[in-house]
Parts: C-alpha cells; sequence; structure tokens
C-alpha cells in the first residue's frame, strides 16, 4: 500500500504525487516523496523507482527511445492499454488534470482507496536512474463508481470559476449584435430612402409633364398648337347677331357672338352704332344704328354680312326688360365693373358700384349694360353691354335642352330664322367656352368716319370673324371694297354707284392717304377676270390691275387715284 500523506490544500510548497503507475483494480499509483516516507521504505530496495524519462505524465512509453521501466507483474493482468494513451479498454483515463483544481474531498478519497489497494511489491533491481525531474502534472484516472454501482454526491463537487474574459466575450457579442442591428437599420433606412427617393421623383417628373401639359407647353400636346394646326385650314363658326334695345330711349346696341368650334374658343365682337354700312337694294352708305331703325333687323344683318364678309346665322332681338328677366332667370350675374351706376333718384345707394366681382340683379344689368357716362366715348357703353353678355353666358347652362329651357321661359318672340332651339343651342356653346375661360370680348375699331382701318380687317375679320377663308356661295355677286384717296367723298358715292350697277357688292373701305394713279388689286387668281371687269366699270385700265393682297372682307380691292374720274 501507499503510504503517503495527505496533501494540505492550503500549503503553497505541497508537490503533487505523480503516477508511476496502476495496481489491479485500475487504481493509479504515485510516487512516494523522499521526505514522506517512513525509515522502513526507506532501507527497502527502491522498487518503485523507476527511470524518470519513462514517467510521461502516466502515459508508459519514453518518447526518447530509452527502456521501459518493468511494471509490477500484479498489473500484467490487464488488458493491453492502447499506445500512447495509457488507459485499458474498460476505464478510460479523465482528459483533464484534476489535481490542478485543489479538490481536497476528493484527492483526500483517492489517497485512502490507494493506501488500502496497493499491494506491497518485491524489490527489483534496477539500474540507478537520473535525478527525477521536477513533477509534472499528470492527468488522473477515471472515477470509479462505488460498489453497490452508482456514484456517491462526494464524488463530485461544481465549482463556478468565474471567467475573467466571459465579460469581455459578452461584451463583444453585445457589440457584434449591436453593429450588425445598426447595419441593417442603416441599409433599411437606406432603402426606405432610395424608395421615397424614387417615389419623390416620379411624383415631380408627373407633375412636371402635368404643369407642361396644363399650361400647353408639352411638345404635341399644347391647346396653341392644336389651335394653330387646325387654325391653317377652313374653320367652322357660327355667328348670331344680339341687338339690345333700351326701351326708356330707343337706343341700340349690337354684338356678334361668334363660337368657334376649329379652335374651341367664343368671342362677342362689338359692333360700334357709328359703322358704316350699305343699303344691301339701294347700296347707299349708313350707320349701323341708322341701319337697324330704318331697315330692320334682317337688312342690318346682310348688310353686316356684306360688309364683314361673314355668314350670320340669326338676329336675337333683345329688349331691356327681357334681359332683366334673362339675369334674374340664370341667378344674377357676377362681374367686374369700370365704374359706378347712380340710382334713379338722388340720395338713394347706386345701382352698381365699381369693383371686381360684383354682383348684379337682373335691373342693376340692365342699369349697367346701356349706362353711358357723361363725355364718355361709344366705345365704354359697348364694353359695359360686352360685359354682362359674357357674365350671362357664365351661368347659362351648357346643355342645349337647359339652355332651350331658359330661353322658352323668357316667352320671348324670336325673329325668323331664329328660333328658341337654335338660339338654346347656340348659347350653350358658347357657355361651354365661357365657363373655361376660353372666351373674350373685342371691339371692331373703325375710323372717325365708320370705315374699317387695316388693324379692323387683320386682327378682327380676318382672325376672329373669318371673312375671306370660306369662299362666297355659288351665284353670290362679287364683293368690291371700294378706298378713296382722291380726297374727295363725292368719288367715293360715285363708285359705289357704278359698283351697285354692274351687280357687284359695293363695300366701303374708308379713306387712304392720297394716290395719283389708282389701282385694283385680287388675291385669288379665279377674280382676276372679274377684277378686270371691275377696273373697266370704273373707267380705269387694265393695267392698273395687279395680283396682290384683297382686303380681308372684299374679293376684289380698289384704291381710287388722282387719275380715276367720276363724270
Amino acid at each position: 500500500m501507499n503510504d503517503q500523506q495527505p496533501y494540505d490544500p492550503y500549503d503553497p510548497y505541497y508537490q503533487q504525487p505523480q503516477i508511476v503507475g496502476y495496481d489491479e483494480y485500475g487504481q493509479p499509483v504515485y510516487q512516494q516523496h523522499q521526505h514522506q516516507q517512513d525509515p522502513q521504505q526507506q532501507q527497502q530496495p527502491q522498487a518503485q523507482q523507476y527511470d524518470a524519462y519513462t514517467q510521461q505524465q502516466g502515459y508508459g512509453y519514453d518518447p526518447y527511445g530509452q527502456r521501459q521501466a518493468p511494471y509490477d507483474p500484479y498489473a500484467q493482468q490487464q488488458q493491453p492499454q492502447q499506445q500512447g494513451y495509457g488507459y485499458d479498454t474498460g476505464q478510460q483515463q479523465a482528459a483533464v488534470d484534476t489535481t490542478q483544481w485543489n479538490i481536497p474531498q476528493q484527492q483526500q478519497q483517492q489517497q485512502q482507496q490507494q493506501q488500502q489497494s496497493a499491494p506491497v511489491e518485491e524489490p527489483a533491481a534496477a539500474p540507478a536512474a537520473p535525478p527525477a525531474p521536477a513533477p509534472e502534472r499528470a492527468v488522473p484516472g477515471q472515477r470509479r463508481s462505488a460498489p453497490d454501482g452508482e456514484y456517491k454526491t462526494e464524488q463530485f463537487s461544481f465549482i463556478e470559476e468565474p471567467d475573467a474574459d466571459s465579460e469581455d466575450v459578452i461584451d463583444w457579442l453585445k457589440f457584434t449584435e449591436s453593429r450588425s442591428e445598426r447595419r441593417e437599420e442603416a441599409r433599411r433606412r437606406g432603402r426606405s430612402r432610395v424608395v421615397a427617393l424614387v417615389v419623390v421623383m416620379a411624383l415631380v417628373v408627373a407633375g412636371g409633364v402635368g404643369y407642361l401639359w396644363y399650361a400647353g407647353k408639352l411638345p404635341g400636346f399644347s391647346a396653341d398648337e392644336e389651335k394653330q394646326n387646325t387654325a391653317t385650314g377652313p374653320q367652322k363658326r357660327d355667328v348670331i347677331m344680339v341687338n339690345l334695345h333700351n326701351t326708356k330711349n330707343k337706343d341700340t346696341s349690337t354684338a356678334l357672338l361668334v363660337n368657334n368650334a376649329t379652335t374651341k374658343q367664343g368671342t362677342t365682337v362689338l359692333l360700334p352704332n357709328s359703322l358704316a354700312v350699305a343699303d344691301g337694294e339701294t347700296g347707299t352708305t349708313g350707320t349701323l344704328a341708322k341701319s337697324i331703325a330704318d331697315s330692320g333687323s334682317q337688312s342690318t344683318r346682310e348688310s353686316v354680312d356684306t360688309l364683314l364678309g361673314t355668314k350670320i346665322s340669326g338676329t336675337w332681338r333683345l329688349d331691356t326688360p327681357y334681359l332683366e328677366n334673362l339675369v334674374e332667370l340664370v341667378g344674377n350675374i357676377d362681374i367686374t365693373t369700370n365704374t359706378e351706376v347712380p340710382a334713379a333718384k338722388k340720395g338713394e345707394d347706386p345701382l352698381v358700384t365699381k369693383g371686381e366681382e360684383q354682383s348684379l340683379n337682373g335691373q342693376a344689368a340692365v342699369a349697367y349694360a346701356t349706362y353711358l357716362g357723361e363725355g364718355e366715348p361709344e366705345v365704354k357703353q359697348l364694353e359695359r353691354f360686352g360685359a354682362v353678355i359674357q357674365g350671362v353666358l357664365r351661368k347659362i347652362s351648357e346643355d342645349p335642352k337647359g339652355a332651350t329651357i331658359t330661353v322658352e321661359t323668357l316667352a320671348q318672340i324670336l325673329e325668323p330664322p331664329m328660333t328658341e332651339q337654335d338660339l338654346g343651342a347656340a348659347l350653350a356653346n358658347l357657355a361651354a367656352h365661357a365657363k373655361v375661360g376660353d372666351y373674350k370680348t373685342t371691339v371692331l375699331p373703325v375710323a372717325e368716319d365708320g370705315s374699317l382701318g387695316e388693324k379692323a380687317t387683320e386682327t378682327v375679320v380676318k382672325d376672329i370673324l373669318g371673312g375671306t377663308v370660306s369662299a362666297p356661295e355659288q351665284g353670290a355677286a362679287l364683293r368690291v371694297g371700294v378706298k378713296n384717296a382722291t380726297g374727295d367723298k363725292a368719288d367715293r358715292d360715285a363708285a359705289r354707284v357704278s359698283i351697285i350697277n354692274g351687280g357687284y357688292t359695293f363695300v366701303d373701305g374708308g379713306t387712304a392717304d392720297l394716290a395719283a394713279s389708282s389701282q385694283v388689286t385680287y388675291g385669288d387668281a379665279k377674280n382676276k377676270a372679274q377684277a378686270e371687269e371691275v377696273a373697266k366699270t370704273l373707267g380705269l385700265p387694265v393695267s392698273a390691275v395687279k395680283k396682290g393682297k384683297a382686303a380681308p372682307n372684299a374679293d376684289v380691292s380698289v384704291t381710287l387715284g388722282g387719275d380715276y374720274e367720276s363724270g
């Protein structure tokens, strides 16, 4: 048996025993230190001292090729050990040196078992071994169970060893996890920003395209381009004449309501009462106001058609009481007024107040449409009449049936060929333009003598009314515009008589600067022969006929110069 003094776990100078072999029960045999051996064991031959180079932590072989020391004969009854590991097939040594953990209870129990089971070994001759090196820590054998096959609780001891690096590991894991979360959050925010940026860019692009389309600046979708493209060819226009009769002072105001279906535009063209028109039967020239009063609506319409080169579909005579009823039917109108209209009696509030978006009832609308201030030109009253007409159109239904019901409710007698259905359809088309802002009001400019100037013929007659866009009807008389440049008014009257007697339609072109020679101009090549006939009718040489630009409201234009002889 191994008489080994139990070690003191609290002794810092205590050296742990070294395993030198195993007994018949498989228990490890530890090397006995010299200071712990009793005198009886010191006298015996050192049978248990082996070559130090053969003791390599209990593995049983010499790594340097030295001869191994003989083992206990009782140990030869064990199963052959696996080379290099020092344990039998039934018992496996522990892979961890538990002696360094300083477990007093387990160490003491193992020492007691070794002392009880270790047999007395016979001394064997052994060569002198060199001084043993410092004992190294060896791996103890496997714990064996109790005789009854069960482990005792005192054989186990669980010790929590605080690891200094565990907190660092935990901190590193937390740091790694938080860094991964931050990276994932950054990627998520990046994706969100990219999606948001794409959405914003899509909205900006869509908004820009929508704005360009709305503003008419988008190539190929511009409303102006559509109007320009459609305006190059013949345009479809519907023109009606409105004659406002003031039942109090017998004054009249005339306007042309133009619906251009091609360009989708509506226009009110105000005709001054001083406009010179020729009578269709007698050929005499007079003012528009005189023609309405003397010749009636139908004759005046034909004279205006001849003057402007248009085709008016009908005349709507609108007396002031009917205008008042019309405004009441549509529910008052909102217009911008340019003057204040006083009440009929002094001291009362004005009928109309000057300002933007003034709401006018029927009575106020009639007062504003017919008002002409002291010293004001006629065009001011015409502008107020046009504002009232446009305000009414904004309130009339754009449905032809609804507009027709409004006209029928007026119980007004219309002059032929105008009917209530025709007037209702015409007002509905004009209302559709007025409601969306595609409507304007303009005044036909005339000279002091009532004739049309260059500005009137180019801007209003040609562009708005389309005086010469469409050719005259088959069998219609040739329109001859005469402009007097002789300085003598009688020459114009003489030329008018000659034109009418020749079967042509006389169009007064007004006066012009003095010219030495007369000139006859035609625009269309098919009118060349007729232009030569007009020259002969006026007593002018054929050499005066030239191709050029005729007046917008005439087929052939004549300028009377100093060589013209009226007599």
